[in-house]
């Protein structure tokens, strides 16, 4: 997590290789999540270039096997 700003609920997330790619409104409300800090590790999930889904990377993403992950 980059930044997060909690009037818009949306703001930017740091990929594992650098890049940063900002989410919206609508993939924030998408989770089950309130707040968001900056430095906080999340899991995404991305539809061609948008971020649809953000959530702690402790929490189970829909469609995906709870888990470890290979």
């Amino acid at each position: 997590m980059r930044t997060f700003d909690p009037a818009t609920r949306s703001g930017t997330v740091f990929l594992d290789d650098g890049t940063e790619i900002p989410y919206g409104t609508a993939a924030f409300d998408a989770g089950p999540l309130r707040l968001l800090r900056s430095g906080q590790r999340v899991n995404i999930i991305v539809d061609g270039d948008r971020v649809t889904y953000i959530t702690l990377s402790t929490f189970p993403v829909p469609g995906r096997p709870a888990g470890p992950q290979p």
